[in-house]
């Protein structure tokens, strides 16, 4: 077993979930932008794949130098131990991007990375000409920041918000990263009620089923770094029994979605049923303003409308105030909203306990947190 230096990447705002559970799997970290750093054998790899909810892709670190020309950049690449990864047959794309760096052409960087490996790999398996790609899949990714190159190999494959539970989407879905970053971002526990009133094709209440059954998230799916020959198919056996030992399939989940446009209802109960979860989470059509529940202590994560088209504005204005208005008489219940809108406060008619910033894609939002009535403690001592 070696030891490799991973990279899992993160959505900008959610570095510290990620590093949370990188931690949580038993690996110390570092936290950078973007990023979180640390060190682990190949079932580290299988695992963080597996595992890891609110992580992008996780990478393997190849080297890191300053390159400040072309030359540089090939020769510190070709020292690289590349052997090491790649095997003769090896398919392996260069990616790359540039920031603030001398070399600002990405399509020259990755030709240069991708003629520096091959040579090296020329050398190591004595050919004098270069073969057909036809075998396991290297994404590598040459990144300059600053004049620093960082190269890494992707070890996910799709990236890991791709569960493989989606049959069917709306116009604008929510990331499974991000859901699942907000699930664990509030003090919901599997025990308590849980509602997501705005669930369009349902990927709230789906992650939030697996946290509260502990499911891994990338437990139906594939990943590149399956199909390498140096990673043996008994660590992932491993990681994947272990996944499976782990999972509570017995915990009762109380959650319930509920969107106004009875299509993405249905999408949602489809996707849901691709999850495993057909029975256990509700879906219905309702609008916001018609919510009750006489169910305490639960959390309710909304990702509505944002109004960022103008003819939309008022009517999203006018619902976030019906929001506040219905929610108000949940007095026990923790409220999570996600929105762009930077007036909403206003409108949902109460100032937030606390805002978070994050990103919803590209787009700037807040989580607006509204903190219910912590429940009593059982066997209280006064």
């Amino acid at each position: 077993m070696g030891n490799y230096q991973l990279i899992a990447t993160a959505a900008m705002g959610l570095e510290a979930l990620v590093a949370k559970e990188v931690r949580s799997l038993g690996y110390e970290c570092e936290v950078e932008n973007g990023k979180v750093i640390y060190t682990g054998d190949e079932k580290a790899i299988a695992r963080s794949n597996l595992w890891l909810r609110t992580a992008d892709r996780v990478k393997i670190k190849v080297g890191e130098f300053k390159a400040r020309t072309f030359d540089e950049l090939f020769e510190k690449t070709k020292a690289l131990p590349w052997e090491k990864f790649l095997p003769e047959d090896a398919e392996f794309p260069v990616i790359g991007k540039s920031v603030k760096s001398t070399l600002f052409s990405v399509s020259d960087c990755q030709a240069i990375v991708k003629k520096a490996v091959v040579e090296r790999l020329k050398t190591h398996y004595k050919r004098s000409t270069w073969f057909e790609e036809n075998g396991a899949f290297f994404r590598i990714e040459v990144a300059l920041l600053k004049d620093i190159a960082t190269i890494t190999i992707d070890t996910s494959g799709q990236g890991l918000h791709k569960r493989g539970y989606r049959v069917d989407q709306g116009e604008a879905p929510l990331k499974e990263t991000l859901a699942a970053a907000l699930v664990l971002l509030t003090n919901w526990k599997a025990d308590r009620p849980f509602i997501d009133p705005f669930c369009g094709s349902g990927t709230i209440p789906i992650e939030a089923a697996m946290i509260g059954q502990n499911i891994a998230p990338g437990f139906n799916r594939e990943f590149a770094s399956e199909h390498w020959n140096w990673i043996p198919s008994k660590v992932w056996e491993e990681a994947r029994n272990e996944a499976e030992d782990l999972a509570n399939y017995d915990q009762p989940i109380d959650i319930t979605g509920s969107d106004i446009d009875h299509r993405m209802v249905k999408i949602a109960q489809e996707n849901a049923v691709e999850a495993g979860f057909g029975d256990l989470i509700r879906f219905k059509q309702m609008q916001v303003s018609d919510i009750s529940t006489t169910s305490e202590y639960g959390v309710i994560i909304g990702n509505p409308p944002y109004g960022e088209r103008l003819g939309d504005k008022k009517a999203v204005e006018r619902m976030y105030k019906e929001m506040g208005q219905a929610f108000s008489k949940l007095d026990t219940w923790s409220i999570y909203i996600i929105t762009s809108n930077e007036e909403f406060e206003q409108f949902y008619g109460k100032p937030a306990t606390k805002k978070r910033k994050l990103f919803n894609g590209f787009i700037r939002t807040d989580l607006y947190q509204y903190w219910g009535k912590r429940p009593p403690r059982q066997n209280e001592r006064n």
